[in-house]
């Protein structure tokens, strides 16, 4: 059964916001404090399979995860992205955003995905 399909029956995840074809979730976290994730209602298992209603309703979603996220816990930044395939790192079928509200004081601060994906141990050698 997809969690995101069902959240409502996974107990640690919580719709915290929802549009007619979104929902962003949320579940306790003790290192990426505040992070969720942004969900379409119907199952599409990448961001390449989404309707041009549900990139819309993704984009609004967006804009009021900020807005909640903000003024509870104030970052100084966001990292947001797709994982697209198992290659990329996608690991539920069921196509998700990531928003991770970024910290100054964080440890990685400063450091993005791309960081790590340039670094020379990761060329891909042709």
């Amino acid at each position: 059964m997809c969690p995101f399909c069902y959240p409502e029956k996974h107990q640690d995840q919580q719709i915290v916001l929802e549009n007619e074809h979104c929902r962003f979730l949320q579940q306790p976290q003790e290192v990426l404090i505040g992070s969720g994730i942004i969900v379409p209602r119907q199952h599409r298992e990448t961001v390449f399979d989404l309707t041009d209603e549900e990139w819309a309703a993704t984009f609004s979603l967006l804009k009021q995860a900020k807005q909640e996220l903000d003024s509870r816990y104030h970052p100084q930044g966001y990292s947001v992205g797709w994982n697209a395939g198992s290659v990329a790192g996608q690991e539920i079928f069921h196509v998700h955003l990531h928003v991770i509200p970024r910290f100054e004081d964080e440890p990685l601060a400063g450091k993005g995905i791309r960081y790590w994906l340039k670094q020379p141990e990761n060329s891909r050698h042709a």
